[in-house]
């Protein structure tokens, strides 16, 4: 390294990029000074390996379409069992005629009836590809017989149910899907140490702290988790202008090109709230324990520090085929021309983030601190208030404002199943849209900063 590491006041802040990144849940990252290697990827054929059957929940998602890229470029590993693909008929029907699941589901009816005309009329009958449709279609995707590996990559709730069955089922889990942690976490990874079966984090800041585990001995070993963040687009914008933020600066993320919601959550630092939360359950530690960093140049994806003073950081190429391609292959690891080239690192900077500017985050200590429902109505709060952000109802200030007031509604309290977790998401959200209407009454007009 030829400079030493630096504070975020540095001026270098995350200039230099020049390529992008692979689809991560829908967004792009531009990368600094990376080599991309081109799939497909070599590996040894010498040792006969098992071939591994593949669900993927968000087929036609970002997350979806690099692990079809994956399972491309492994043939005699990997093996599409099923599909759910969503609201995307097209594609969904481009993918089942390419990779011909057992399963493909749909979220409508009708569509699903019309899909599986169009492939009976394609050559491809119900007793090929049987399509099924709704949240129970989405269940017999992740739990079918057939399946050994379930990639949770649907964004949102949705996803929720059929995640829980497939772990239930006894299936190894690779989530890419925050939400599922976030508002069901601790029936999430009760269940999967009932089954004795990993969940494996594909999200990239929780891939890294896995992979960083793997240095110690446990989790007894270690002092801290580092999760790093870029800092968002108002890393440096005073907190007296905040009311004047507008959607389209909110939007303006300075690191990645995401989706909308994401991108506000970016803003407000509450996504990286979500990944605290993420990263307690998953990892089982403290909220304590875990610390946020901001990283503005977004090299390092997370870092754990040991009882010892060690700390492991992970860098890598972001690609999210690599964190794909790590947990598809645990406790393995398997050749990849995916590489970072660490002779051009030069700098990297660090700071503590502002709190005070950013109580979306503070919002999300406290929500698992208490656990269970709070979290649950942390982020349908957010779900809502970010919408309604976007719809310009209401200002950028009054997204923790809503959120703070609708957990500060909801009771405390553990919840026993699915379907509770899923009543009371609703049942929040109904309340932040109430919140909503009173704060878009209130709101004053928005003059942008310059």
């Amino acid at each position: 390294m030829n400079e030493p590491v630096s504070v975020c006041n540095s001026s270098a802040g995350a200039k230099g990029k020049e390529h992008l990144d692979h689809g991560r849940r829908g967004h792009h990252r531009v990368v600094s000074r990376v080599r991309l290697e081109p799939f497909p990827i070599p590996y040894n054929r010498g040792s006969p390996v098992r071939m591994k059957r593949i669900a993927i929940l968000g087929s036609t998602g970002s997350i979806g379409r690099s692990t079809l890229s994956v399972v491309e470029s492994y043939p005699d590993r990997f093996e599409v069992a099923t599909l759910a693909a969503g609201n995307n008929a097209e594609l969904a029907f481009e993918q089942a005629m390419r990779w011909k699941p057992r399963v493909l589901s749909l979220a409508d009816e009708a569509a699903a009836h019309a899909l599986q005309t169009r492939l009976r009329q394609a050559g491809l009958g119900s007793n090929e590809i049987e399509v099924v449709h709704g949240a129970a279609g989405t269940v017999r995707v992740a739990t079918h017989p057939e399946v050994d590996f379930v990639v949770s990559a649907i964004v949102g709730v949705s996803g929720l149910e059929a995640t829980y069955e497939a772990v239930r089922a006894g299936k190894t889990v690779g989530l890419a899907n925050k939400e599922c942690l976030v508002v069901a976490g601790e029936l999430i990874t009760a269940e999967a140490r009932k089954q004795r079966k990993p969940l494996l984090p594909i999200d990239s800041e929780h891939n890294a702290i896995h992979q960083c585990l793997r240095g110690g001995r446990g989790i007894t070993e270690v002092e801290r988790i580092w999760l790093t963040a870029s800092g968002g687009p108002f890393l440096r914008t005073p907190k007296s202008e905040f009311a004047s933020i507008t959607v389209q600066q909110a939007l303006n993320h300075p690191t990645w090109k995401m989706g909308k919601r994401i991108t506000i959550d970016s803003a407000t630092l509450m996504n990286k709230g979500f990944e605290v939360i993420e990263a307690c359950r998953l990892f089982d530690v403290l909220p304590e324990r875990v610390q946020v960093i901001v990283h503005p140049q977004s090299t390092i994806h997370s870092m754990v520090e040991f009882v010892d003073g060690s700390i492991l950081a992970q860098i890598s190429v972001t690609d999210m085929r690599l964190p794909i391609l790590y947990a598809l292959t645990y406790p393995d690891r398997i050749a990849s021309e995916l590489r970072f080239s660490i002779n051009d690192l030069r700098q990297l900077d660090f700071c503590p983030p502002d709190m005070g500017k950013f109580p979306c985050l503070g919002l999300a200590y406290e929500a698992v601190t208490a656990g269970g429902a709070k979290t649950i109505a942390l982020n349908a709060a957010d779900e809502v208030a970010v919408a309604a952000f976007l719809e310009e109802q209401i200002g950028f200030e009054q997204i923790p404002q809503i959120i703070e007031e609708v957990m500060a509604a909801t009771p405390a309290g553990l919840l026993e199943s699915i379907h509770k977790v899923l009543a009371l998401d609703t049942e929040a959200r109904h309340l932040a849209r109430e919140k909503v209407k009173q704060h878009s009454r209130t709101r004053s007009p928005i003059r942008a900063i310059s």
